[in-house]
């Protein structure tokens, strides 16, 4: 019998500086276990303004995967820059927008992660809160598990919906979470649909609307499925079920 191709999946990097030294290219090594051990293979995509490089990585690629970093650019969703806005990578925002947008016209799947669906949901013509807690004030601290110095703390809950592909595919409508953001979705791009909030309202979870593998979670699930929320797994194995499939 002859073995199923393992999907490969495109993995975006970013750019890691070094004091007195060229720039590391690169992705966080956890994004690229959890691909492989969902049945993947991941492909490192690095940054790029070569549109024919770009374009023959794409083409190589059964599925997407948009990982965490730093901010988007206000300018790509219409909005000035907000006085607590972080560091911004244009070139990886040019990169990112422009490969989410293929995916999502040629029906690739796309799995997002923390920037990923903000990333995804700007892509799609979405807009951000750039500081949740000066722009929500009561709202949690959605950057706990990074003052814990343990990125798999689980600091609070994700409500999801129950008709959600997340919820049948991890079996349970909540499930504990890990935080490490301070931006998050303000207005919900078309083509998404939020399927999971935190307990204070803040979106955490989209899915596509249509036939499309559109599935962003504002978590860093890569950080948990091991040992810290071992349900976080089927996120992997499904996607690189979808992708195969």
């Amino acid at each position: 019998m002859t073995q199923q191709k393992r999907p490969t999946i495109g993995v975006v990097g970013t750019l890691f500086e070094r004091k007195g030294a060229a720039p590391i290219s690169g992705i966080g090594r956890a994004y690229l276990e959890a691909i492989e051990s969902g049945g993947g293979i991941p492909l490192l995509i690095h940054l790029t303004d070569d549109q024919a490089v770009l374009d023959a990585h794409y083409q190589l690629c059964d599925g997407l995967l948009f990982c965490g970093g730093g901010d988007i650019a206000p300018k790509h969703y219409g909005h000035p820059p907000h006085p607590l806005l972080g560091p911004v990578e244009e070139l990886r925002d040019e990169v990112e927008l422009t490969l989410a947008r293929r995916a999502v016209a040629d029906r690739k799947p796309v799995l997002a992660i923390c920037r990923g669906i903000q990333l995804i949901n700007v892509a799609l013509g979405g807009t951000l809160y750039q500081d949740i807690n000066d722009e929500l004030p009561g709202t949690l601290d959605h950057r706990a598990s990074s003052k814990s110095g343990d990125r798999a703390y689980l600091a609070h809950t994700l409500e999801l919906d129950n008709a959600s592909w997340l919820a049948d595919r991890l079996g349970t409508t909540t499930i504990a979470v890990n935080t490490l953001h301070h931006q998050a979705l303000r207005d919900v791009a078309p083509g998404l649909r939020v399927v999971g909030c935190a307990p204070d309202g803040i979106i955490e979870a989209v899915e596509g609307t249509g036939d499309t593998f559109i599935v962003g979670v504002q978590c860093h699930p890569e950080e948990l499925w091991r040992s810290a929320e071992t349900r976080w797994a089927r996120l992997f194995t499904g996607f690189i079920a979808c992708v195969a499939a």
